[in-house]
């Protein structure tokens, strides 16, 4: 029956149907097919002026009512003669319960009933008979297996469903802990925002005091840096070289001291221009002798750091 009903489609308009026929032919099918229908209804037919529009809309009702119409047909006429068989074969099967003695009168009311509850559940699962014809679909027992795989089917997809379910349930057990965790350190990070900012502005305070203190320093660098050029400071002169040289200061001081308390001594002395000139010019000789002395330790201290 769907089969039947699935081929008789509905019709489509194009302008090549359009331009099939004339304007004359199509206002008389229009106007026959209303007549019908009204006649259909027991109505007359109302006045309308007949326009081009009208004409092509009407048109389309009127081959798309007499498809479905055919079709409606076509169908009914499919069940009437099913009835019929119908009717046929149930008497044949009436004659044939009476002649066992099993016509529905002489059953027992119990029997009926459960012969009821087959009828309906056959027309619930769609069967004609409780025969095993794989081949048209239509047995009890093919019928009744095939529930059964569904519900097997059924039951697997449920348990598959709930394994999901448990494993989604545990997931967002999961998830809501993390929220939770996040949301509370989200809320210590929210309250160490105050410190921190204090913090913050603190060490920028302190950054900028630095950074004064480290152009100061630099300035002070520069500035000893232009003295030590300005007195010839050169590299060469370290801290050992220094240290070398105090150590010869010393020696030449303790070298000299002699020299100079002899000179001293030369003061309480009653002037003699003679013996002053003679001391003036031993003294100039030994100081010569030290300053000489000096300057080659000096040499060798400057040779020896090279």
């Amino acid at each position: 029956m769907n089969e039947m009903i699935s081929g008789v489609g509905e019709p489509v308009v194009t302008d090549a149907t359009k331009g099939g026929g004339s304007n004359a032919a199509r206002i008389a099918e229009v106007k026959a097919w209303l007549a019908a229908q009204f006649d259909a209804a027991g109505k007359e037919v109302p006045d309308f002026e007949y326009t081009p529009r009208s004409i092509a809309h009407l048109y389309n009702l009127a081959t798309v009512s007499q498809a479905k119409t055919q079709a409606a047909n076509i169908v009914a006429n499919d069940f009437r003669q099913k009835a019929a068989e119908y009717r046929s074969q149930a008497a044949r099967i009436r004659e044939i319960l009476e002649n066992v003695g099993l016509a529905q009168e002489s059953l027992p009311s119990n029997v009926v009933a459960s012969a009821q509850v087959l009828a309906n559940v056959a027309n619930l699962l769609n069967i004609r008979d409780t025969e095993l014809k794989k081949q048209n679909g239509s047995s009890f027992l093919v019928a009744m297996g095939d529930i059964s795989l569904r519900k097997t089917g059924v039951d697997e997809k449920r348990a598959k469903v709930h394994k999901e379910s448990k494993t989604l349930l545990e997931y967002t057990r999961k998830a809501i802990a993390r929220l939770t965790y996040l949301k509370r350190t989200l809320a210590q990070l929210e309250d160490d925002v105050a410190p921190c900012d204090a913090q913050m502005e603190n060490w920028k305070t302190n950054l900028g005091v630095m950074a004064s203190k480290e152009r100061q320093y630099m300035q002070q660098y520069n500035n000893y840096k232009a003295l030590l050029n300005r007195v010839g400071y050169t590299p060469e002169i370290n801290h050992g070289v220094l240290v070398e040289m105090a150590e010869h200061r010393k020696d030449l001081e303790k070298k000299t001291k002699p020299i100079l308390d002899t000179l001293r001594s030369y003061q309480d002395l009653p002037p003699d221009k003679a013996l002053a000139a003679l001391a003036i010019e031993d003294k100039k000789r030994q100081y010569a002798a030290a300053e000489k002395y000096l300057e080659d330790v000096l040499q060798s201290a400057l040779a020896t750091s090279d």
